[in-house]
């Protein structure tokens, strides 16, 4: 496919409205093409109607609103079939998306049917200044090493982006740019319908978007020990995370899991209980605004990124917390 070279953001879309993490997108995309020289186009599947315009302050050149005429919402199939359908059009050089469920399912059938490369789940993006040629980093070999990857032979370079993997940067509302409306003729083209959505009611508060974010690691020392993180994360009105040695010891499910392996939070405040400070850990916890380290060990290199550290036994520590915000609120209750 000859490349016009644009960078093109997939917009994330949840209940039918663009959600917040495209800002994240749109920065990346913005970076990008800052070094390519190109505009940045961004995507909105399945809706005709929204505040575009913001998609423009947040770093859009263009707003390609693309449509197939259905109410019923966008299924897999169907929204990357129009995506297939746009990136034939405009011919962008790089397409990105985050990966969430909606650009993990949407962007490797898009992939296919283009016959190019995707790297999946990159918490890096960045242009090789000799080439030209986006750089894709990502973790490989069980989150061990960190592998950068080229699409070097087939267009567009594709790649899904770990959410909370940068800060959205670059508003300004003085920026102009474009909406288009475009609608695709597929509506027959699948067999699937939309027929219910239920929202899963069995996850605690949502880890990527906590602004308070509690996490337990080995050295909360039993799945006892680490239950206690749940009673401190509701006293907090916090999300509960948990080091891949806590999930595989089987203290957490791996929703759970914060790092490399697992989801990257950006919370204001990152408490890390009996967390050794990994390199895999650290990697998903270093847009965190203030991080709160707990552990016994002195030399552990969750202080060398701590904001604020506590030697001590981990248990021992968040019991303590536990009772003293309990007592805060009887104080309250009593004045």
């Amino acid at each position: 496919m000859e490349s016009k070279q644009s960078v093109m953001i997939l917009a994330e879309i949840r209940s039918q409205q663009v959600h917040d993490l495209t800002w994240e997108m749109l920065t990346w995309g913005r970076k990008l093409a800052d070094k390519l020289g190109v505009q940045v186009d961004c995507v909105v599947l399945g809706i005709e109607q929204g505040n575009f315009q913001e998609l423009i302050h947040w770093g859009a050149d263009r707003v390609l609103a693309v449509t197939n005429g259905r109410p019923d919402g966008i299924l897999a199939t169907p929204a990357a079939r129009l995506l297939v359908e746009i990136i034939r059009a405009e011919q962008p050089g790089i397409v990105i998306a985050p990966a969430t469920t909606f650009g993990r399912t949407i962007m490797p059938i898009t992939a296919a049917r283009l016959a190019t490369g995707l790297t999946a789940d990159c918490t890096e993006l960045d242009i090789d200044p000799k080439d030209n040629l986006l750089l894709q980093t990502r973790p490989a070999i069980g989150g061990n090493i960190m592998a950068t990857i080229k699409t070097a032979r087939t267009k567009p370079q594709m790649a899904t982006v770990r959410p909370r993997s940068i800060k959205p940067d670059g508003f300004d509302h003085t920026r102009q740019g474009e909406v288009m409306i475009k609608q695709y003729d597929t509506a027959n083209a699948w067999p699937e319908t939309l027929l219910s959505f239920r929202h899963n009611e069995e996850n605690d508060i949502n880890l990527e978007n906590a602004d308070l974010v509690v996490a337990g690691g080995k050295g909360m020392k039993s799945k006892e020990n680490y239950q206690q993180l749940e009673e401190l994360a509701v006293l907090l009105g916090a999300g509960l995370g948990a080091t891949r040695d806590a999930v595989e010891a089987g203290w957490a499910p791996f929703a759970r899991q914060v790092g490399l392996t697992g989801k990257t939070v950006s919370p204001k405040v990152y408490i890390a209980a009996g967390v050794s400070g990994k390199i895999q850990h650290l990697a998903g916890i270093l847009t965190s605004e203030y991080i709160i380290a707990i552990n016994e060990d002195a030399d552990s290199q969750i202080f060398k990124v701590a904001d604020l550290g506590i030697i001590g036994d981990a248990p021992t520590v968040v019991t303590q917390l536990i009772q003293a915000l309990k007592d805060l609120k009887t104080d309250g209750k009593e004045h």
